[in-house]
């Protein structure tokens, strides 16, 4: 011990730490050193283990150890064993409570040993885990390697660490992509049967990662450890007290102080020799690596993890970073597996708080009775609880491919805990001593800490410190954090003369909380005197912060700090030398970063990517975890597209993944793409979302339903098949599933097609079920048992091609059950059967049937006999009005026998069990003839029963052309629909205003004769003659006269309203609220003209009135809801002999918001009418917002402003586009072309070609130009109404005509299914009603005759709309069907 107490000076030399040689540095070169912690300054401690320098095969190296002897390698049943090894008693009163001091072993070694210097020793007297250090020459063993388990025990029988199967490759050898990048080890069985769970597993080691990532791992990367190397403090002891004279009499002598600290004690305050501090967290992580064949020791609690350890057979014998099998080490992590008990040396947790501690701080009131068990800390030794007791678990990382490992603890904390540490130096920041920085204050603060600790341990300082001195107050301050830092130092509250202060701990190592407290401050003071040091060296570099003024004073720091991460970083092979970092930008590597999960997912950095490695940690993903494949090849195909949208195109990465996808691998969108082949999500035939959670028999029946599709697609079944089978082989790989994979087996063999089945059965494919029935059974009495087989199978895929129940009972009973009529389901609406081509009369009934309030008021409608019996006076017919005018008794009559048979139809449509319900005649001649045309037809001698006949109402094809000479007249222009049944006579070169003008349609125009208002009509030029359609012998006459849908629709709702008027009762100001035509389909706007050179305010008609639709006219292609809108709420009209502007805005929107697309144009030139077939854009959403009154008078005059030039391009395009002859620039590309192949004369010559030639582009250009303009403000539109979304409204009808001609077509109507299904659509094609998909609403019709001409849309949350209305059986008990 006389070195023990040597004086303070000049520590002692110390033994050099055993350097660490860089992996794949050549033999000859210098080995970069290990640090440790801790090492004296001059020279690096001695290290623990020891890393070959070239590839060779490791050797089995032991240590002698003096208490125990020479030992041999550790056999498998001492490693292994149930129980955890001995551990003798710790040396007492050396260092902490929980390290001790390593003298060198003085035994000869291969390398010659410097001077002894102060280390650890390992305390545990049993064999355990050794680092691979140098011991005698004798002590190396190059037999072969010791068995770790027996031969027969399984993976889960001892540490994890497996035998070697029979299936895996021990060669090293590679196979398949050799030409790509290094890898051994790979298995081609296992990789290509990934999916199959029932082979016998191989226990792979999982998931890796490469050196970068691990280096990242290990901490923080934005944190930096540090080696603490100590210079023995030259502090001087304190002064010894004055000698008393002779002769007097003195008090006995005190006992001699305690010994200052050695540098034996300073390097032991460290928590372990390979621990390393972190000044962000003020606490320390302990770091170990190296090679070894020996695996060490695992935690008793370790549980063997889903995937095993390497086993140490299969690794390979060559460093990683040498070997030219492996790019580079490939490791596994294996979390809290290895007790830190039994590292060598061990690490064991200081305890500060023992029972002397905790009752002293009890007496003062710092610690609650609840805290700590005393009879238990009391009862128990220290050391005993430390043998029982499982130590802190550290993290392994082993290679796959060599016998590198590394070992890792969780940050082990100071003295001070983090939390209070952070709020210290924070507190020094924010609150300045005076006239000092904050960073020179948290080195005052510092200062006084170190002081306050040197004094107690070098100069034994015992006196009670004193808070409120001005020395103190003017370094440290004071404050609860500053007291809290202290009691964390073992100091404690006292008074002395009214004065407060802080008590030192005693630091007798002779009694243990002496011992304890002694090494918690030299603990703290070498955690302080590090944070301090990296604190000086972050602010040195700012020549306005001195933080060394304390060196004026003669006070030093004693801690000096080495960087590690370079040294880790070549122990594990992730130093920039031996894995290089690219060169990269900014947002180049931005961009990498995005793909952070792909990064760590393939156990890499997007900063040391380079082709090979990133090629090497896949294929070593595959290799290691081969069950995960799908995840794997999702990642490095989302990496290899985004390098290559990057420029960072690859040849390797193409090979790759050509490769790979020849092997059958696929990503997860391709398991998503997959299912939907098979039919799965919202908008496939199954109307099911695909997850695991499907049953593999619900996928299997997904396929053969797919595969029956396919046969009924002569032209793409083949493909379609093709790529079902595809889809059942990734859904079986990814659901590891074998019954798919049979399913999938059986498949890719061959599937009987429609076309082979009718082969086998020898019989034509246009053979009607009885005589294919006739004879199958003629067939089957010559079969075979095999030919049976096939023929039953080809039977069975003509039904199903057929959807022919017949033929699948007849399979299924051997019983002919003759024609079978399907069932219709009870759930479908009802369809209607025409009346002679009501097609689009039966679509008005079926949207009438939708709305639930409507359906309800005409149900309840009473008998009609009790309706005919009503008696009306003059008062009663005067009291209300409809379409503003009064209604006469026969109206009122006529519309009450209206409603009463649309009630009648309303309830077949709700009971009737027939698939399609036949509408009264009556019904129909109700609904198309108006009151007025009733009446003219009297007048002109016409009789009632002269209307009842089943004429054409709607031609489904063009009008027969009569042959007779009599003149005829012309239709009237209409800026609506489609029109219907024959011209009018009375109605020639007629034109239409905005608002009917009829009394049952209801009225957009500003009411004429009132003061100010206006009516605005918007005319067209007349029509020429056409020949009216022929007229039979017979007399049958047309149901009324030409009329358009609108005005149609307007007919029934007059009606629907009339006969719901309740004469019993007053007509007031509200009436409108309480109709409920009024409540549902009308709205309010507000109308304003005004001519630009009027000069006062009189000159502006302004009128609020009610509507019923909006009107949007189609001419053009490229435009949407929006655009058409914006031309009907803002548009220029002729107003009194001038142009004048009409502005509109909506003041109150309807529940039913009712969008007229007019199709029908009038073309000048021909002087015919035509039905454009534009296609104007619409969703399933629509935001009304921008039309409303209240709308923010800014974004609409930008909106107006933007909406004028939209206007101004699309006319100029429209100029460029349109002439008598077709498009500008094709007419001069044939003039040019035709010109080019003429004899050159004096007006024919090559410049005129030229001038064609460059006119034309200057078109085109002007074209492309103004296309672009077009999609720059309609994107700027968008933008400025993004935010507008308070009125929304959602799509629930769409009325199709289908025709080229406005004059004949045909139309049906699609019906959204509200609210159960939103997703789902009926379409009512007269008597047919089917389900169909959303995207065949919302398709894009350019190109088809079949085209939308009234859109239907409900304000969002009215819930107005119910689509399907069955009523059961018991419902339909109650009730009686009207007459």
């Amino acid at each position: 011990m006389e070195n023990d107490n040597k004086p303070p000076g000049r520590p002692p030399k110390s033994p050099g730490r055993r350097p660490l040689p860089t992996p794949g540095s050549s033999s000859t070169a210098q080995p970069a050193a290990r640090p440790s912690t801790p090492v004296v300054s001059e020279e690096p401690l001695a290290s623990t283990s020891f890393v070959p320098s070239s590839p060779q095969k490791p050797q089995t190296i032991v240590k002698q150890n003096s208490s125990v002897g020479t030992s041999s390698s550790i056999s498998a049943s001492s490693f292994y064993g149930s129980q955890p090894p001995t551990l003798s008693s710790r040396p007492k009163n050396v260092g902490s409570s929980h390290t001790s001091v390593w003298e060198a072993d003085p035994s000869p070694t291969i390398w010659q040993q410097p001077d002894p210097l102060p280390s650890y020793s390992a305390s545990v007297s049993s064999p355990g885990f050794l680092e691979p250090v140098l011991g005698a020459e004798e002590l190396v063993v190059d037999d072969e390697l010791p068995a770790l388990i027996p031969a027969d025990d399984g993976w889960g029988a001892g540490s994890g660490w497996d035998t070697i199967g029979n299936n895996i490759s021990t060669d090293f050898t590679t196979w398949g992509d050799t030409t790509l990048v290094k890898i051994d080890g790979r298995d081609q069985a296992e990789e290509t049967n990934w999916w199959d769970l029932d082979r016998k597993p191989v226990n792979r080691p999982g998931p890796g990662m490469l050196p970068p990532l691990l280096a990242d791992s290990l901490h923080n990367p934005e944190h930096t450890l540090y080696s603490v190397a100590f210079t023995y403090p030259e502090i001087p002891p304190a002064a010894s007290p004055p000698s008393q004279p002779s002769g007097s009499s003195a008090p006995a002598p005190p006992p001699p102080p305690p010994d200052p600290p050695t540098y034996k004690d300073i390097c032991a305050s460290v928590p372990h020799p390979d621990a390393y501090y972190c000044p962000k967290d003020n606490g320390w992580v302990i770091l170990q690596w190296g090679y070894s064949d020996t695996p060490p020791p695992l935690a008793r609690s370790f549980e063997a993890p889903q995937h095993p350890l390497p086993r140490p057979i299969s690794r390979n014998p060559e460093n990683c970073s040498d070997s030219q099998a492996n790019e580079t080490h490939h490791f596994h992590r294996y979390e809290k597996a290895v007790d830190a008990h039994h590292l060598d040396p061990p690490f064991r947790v200081d305890r500060w708080d023992t029972i002397e501690t905790v009752k002293q701080k009890r007496r003062v009131g710092t610690v609650l009775p609840g805290e700590l068990d005393l009879e238990k800390i009391g009862a128990e030794d220290e050391d005993k609880m430390d043998v029982d007791e499982e130590g802190p678990l550290l993290d392994l990382y082993v290679c796959c491919q060599c016998t590198c490992f590394i070992l890792r603890s969780a940050v082990i904390p100071g003295v001070i805990p983090r939390p209070l540490w952070d709020d210290f130096i924070k507190e020094k920041i924010a609150n300045p001593q005076p006239g000092k920085t904050g960073e020179r204050s948290v080195a005052m603060a510092l200062e006084t800490l170190l002081m306050a600790i040197e004094n107690n341990l070098w100069k034994n300082e015992t006196r009670m410190l004193r808070v409120s001195r001005p020395g103190f107050q003017n370094k440290m301050g004071w404050s609860p954090i500053i007291q809290k830092v202290f009691e964390m130092l073992g100091f404690s509250g006292d008074t002395f003369a009214t004065e407060n202060g802080l008590r030192p701990p005693t630091t007798d190592v002779t009694v243990p909380q002496g011992k304890q407290n002694r090494a918690r401050l030299l603990r703290a003071w070498a955690e302080i005197g590090s944070w301090m040091t990296n604190y000086e060296r972050m602010h040195s570099k700012q020549p306005s912060t001195t933080l060394n003024q304390h060196d004026n004073k003669g006070y030093k720091l004693w801690v000096k700090l080495d960087n590690v991460r370079e040294k880790y970083q070549l122990g594990i092979g992730a130093h920039p030398d031996q894995i290089a970092r690219p060169d990269m930008d900014r947002d180049h590597r931005s961009n990498l970063e995005k793909r952070y999960k792909d990064w760590r997912n393939l156990g890499m950095t997007p900063s040391t990517y380079t082709p090979e490695l990133l090629v090497f940690a896949y294929l070593a993903q595959c290799r290691c975890d081969p069950a995960n494949t799908i995840e794997y090849f999702s990642s490095i195909r989302a990496l290899a597209s985004t390098l290559e949208a990057l420029g960072n195109d690859c040849i390797m990465f193409a090979q790759l993944v050509d490769s790979e996808t020849q092997r059958g691998r696929f990503t997860h969108d391709d398991v998503d793409a997959a299912a939907a082949t098979l039919g799965f999500g919202s908008d496939g035939p199954l109307k099911v979302d695909y997850g695991t959670d499907v049953p593999d028999e619900f996928v299997e029946n997904a396929y053969k339903e797919c595969v029956k599709r396919s046969w009924r697609d002569p032209e793409g079944g083949s493909k379609m098949q093709t790529a079902a089978t595809k889809a059942l082989k990734i859904l079986a790989d990814a659901r590891k599933s074998r019954t798919l994979h049979r399913v999938w087996d059986q498949g890719k063999r061959g599937i009987m097609s429609p076309e082979r089945a009718y082969d086998t059965l020898e019989v034509p494919k246009d053979v009607d079920e009885d005589m294919l029935i006739t004879v199958f059974s003629m067939r089957l009495e010559e079969a075979s048992t095999l030919q049976l087989e096939r023929m039953r199978e080809a039977m069975q895929v003509i039904a199903e091609v057929r959807e022919s129940e017949r033929l699948r009972q007849f399979l299924e009973l051997g019983l002919d059950p003759g024609v079978i009529i399907p069932p219709t389901r009870s759930d479908l609406p009802r369809g209607l059967n025409q009346l002679g081509n009501t097609c689009y009369l039966n679509s008005l009934l079926q949207y009438f049937y939708t709305i639930k309030e409507l359906r309800s008021a005409v149900t309840l409608m009473v008998d009609l006999k009790s309706i005919e019996e009503d008696k009306l006076s003059d008062d009663d017919l005067k009291r209300h009005r409809v379409g503003g005018r009064l209604v006469t008794r026969r109206e009122i009559l006529r519309s009450k026998k209206f409603l009463s048979l649309l009630a009648s139809l309303f309830w077949d449509l709700q009971y009737s069990e027939t698939p399609a319900i036949t509408p009264a005649i009556e019904l129909a001649k109700l609904a198309l003839v108006t009151s007025k045309d009733e009446e003219e037809d009297e007048d002109k001698g016409g009789t009632d029963s002269s209307n009842d006949t089943d004429a054409t109402l709607v031609e489904d094809g063009p009008a027969r052309i009569s042959t007779s000479d009599q003149p005829s007249t012309s239709s009237p222009t209409r800026d609506s629909p489609m029109d219907i049944d024959i011209p009018r006579p009375d109605e020639a070169n007629a034109s239409r205003p905005t608002a009917s003008t009829s009394g049952e349609a209801s009225s957009s125009k500003i009411p004429a004769g009132a003061s100010g208002d206006v009516s605005v009509a918007k005319k067209a030029p007349p029509l020429p003659p056409r020949k009216a359609a022929e007229v039979s012998d017979s007399s049958t006459m047309m149901f009324g006269k030409q009329h358009d849908v609108a005005e149609c629709m307007d007919n029934c709702m007059f009606q629907i309203e009339t006969a719901l008027l309740k004469f019993n009762a007053l007509s007031g100001p509200n009436d409108d609220k309480t109709s409920v035509v009024k409540r549902l389909f009308y709205g309010k706007i507000r109308q304003r003209i005004a001519s630009e050179d009027l000069k006062s305010r009189s000159s502006v008609h302004e009128k609020e009135d009610l509507f019923s639709h909006l009107p949007v006219n189609v001419t053009d292609d490229g435009v949407d809801i929006y655009d058409g809108l914006s031309g009907y709420f803002d548009d220029v009209v002729e107003f009194e002999g001038k142009k004048a502007r009409m502005e509109v805005s909506l003041v109150e929107t309807p529940p039913l918001l009712q969008i007229q697309l007019q199709r029908v144009q009038f073309n000048r030139d021909t002087l015919q009418p035509y039905k454009s077939q534009a296609y104007v854009k619409f969703g399933e959403t629509i935001y009304m917002d921008r039309f409303l009154d209240s709308a923010d008078p800014q974004k609409k005059a930008r909106s107006k402003e933007i909406q004028a030039e939209l206007t101004i391009c699309r006319e100029r395009i429209r100029t460029l586009l349109s002439s008598k002859r077709g498009p500008s620039a094709t007419t001069l590309k044939h003039l040019e072309r035709f010109f080019s192949k003429q004899e050159r004369t004096a007006d024919i010559d090559d410049e005129l070609v030229l001038e064609l030639r460059s006119e034309q582009e200057n078109i085109e250009h002007q074209i492309d130009v103004l296309r672009i303009r077009i999609d720059e403000l309609k994107d700027a539109l968008e933008e400025l109404w993004r935010d507008s979304t308070d009125a929304p409204y959602e799509l629930t009808s769409v009325f199709i005509h289908r025709g080229s001609s406005p004059s004949w077509g045909h139309y049906f109507f699609y019906s959204r299914h509200l609210p159960d299904d939103p997703d789902s659509w009926f379409k009512y094609n007269d008597s047919d009603v089917t389900v169909i998909n959303k995207s065949e609403v919302l398709a894009d019709t350019t190109g088809s005759t079949a085209n939308p001409y009234l859109l239907v849309f409900a304000r969002k949350g009215s819930e107005v709309v119910e689509t399907v209305r069955r009523g059961s059986d018991g419902d339909m008990a109650n009730l009686t069907p009207l007459s």
